[in-house]
């Protein structure tokens, strides 16, 4: 059976440093009469605030980098004008007091602890919530409910796949856009990062509901190897095979540890490449 809603968490705690300010200058040189013991903790703080300034801009530069248009080295997005989406900078949620991060050296298996239904993506700017989703409290989203994207014929052994791999919830998030671009974005928490790799719902054998073959999205495959400016581990892109009818169906993978984010994309015509890439990589910064 899955389990139902996680426990909620708060918005997380920023730890901040703040910038020297005016008060706070410290003057180029040590007064006169000042002893060579102080001149040396005044250099070793300089140097402390300069590392902080350089580290704190960096970790930075990534999220925001995503989130907005005008970045460039990002594999699959490669120009100003390339139609990527403004979403919110992600914010992770606060941990259970004595929980480990996902990934961290005491948590090398990738366990969130937080509410799955905080690590969800947000919707773009300029979004409008999708209202055929189905979504309970905490946009908990039932395993009967994450199987209509699949042929009918399977949904029955995928369920008992589910059961089989200990998967203990799902979560989902959906979004319609301007240009009629459809976006279904799931959580489907596992009880170890061992039951996750088990899920059959992302390899290229998948059977979408009505699509007749899925392959893989090249325009993915050729963002990896021409930039690598991220980390793209775990992710994995496939495409509806032509032809296909008036909509075009993408999905996106992300595996990160117990927890597998599975995005659904449909538009009429087809679906564009760059806005899948954006959301699959957010979604995978938010998990890491």
């Amino acid at each position: 059976m899955t389990e139902q809603n996680a426990t909620e968490a708060g918005p997380e705690p920023v730890d901040t440093v703040k910038a020297p300010g005016p008060q706070d200058a410290v003057p180029a040189e040590a007064p006169q009469g000042t002893a060579p013991k102080d001149r040396r903790k005044l250099f070793a703080l300089l140097r402390w605030t300069a590392a902080v300034t350089v580290f704190a801009v960096a970790g930075a530069g990534v999220a925001y980098g995503i989130t907005r248009p005008e970045r460039t080295d990002i594999p699959g997005l490669a120009t100003k004008d390339d139609g990527r989406w403004v979403f919110p900078a992600p914010a992770k949620p606060t941990l259970p007091p004595g929980a480990a991060l996902p990934f961290a050296e005491d948590n090398k298996d990738g366990i969130h602890y937080a509410a799955a239904f905080e690590l969800l993506i947000p919707a773009p700017k300029g979004s409008t919530p999708d209202p055929a989703m189905k979504l309970e409290k905490d946009s908990a989203v039932s395993p009967d409910t994450f199987l209509e994207e699949y042929e009918s014929a399977e949904r029955e052994k995928m369920k008992q796949g589910f059961t089989d791999d200990g998967l203990r919830q799902i979560v989902g998030r959906g979004w319609l856009m301007p240009d009629g671009t459809r976006t279904r974005v799931y959580l489907l928490r596992f009880h170890s990062s061992g039951f996750e790799n088990a899920f059959q719902g992302c390899g290229i054998n998948m059977k979408v509901n009505g699509v007749n073959r899925m392959e893989p999205d090249t325009t993915w495959s050729k963002a990896k190897t021409s930039q690598r400016a991220l980390d793209v581990s775990g992710m994995s892109f496939l495409t509806e095979a032509r032809p296909y009818g008036d909509d075009q169906v993408k999905v996106g993978c992300v595996e990160a540890g117990d927890l597998v984010a599975v995005i659904f994309q449909t538009r009429k015509g087809e679906v564009a490449a760059v806005p899948l890439h954006q959301t699959g990589m957010l979604q995978r910064e938010l998990l890491h």
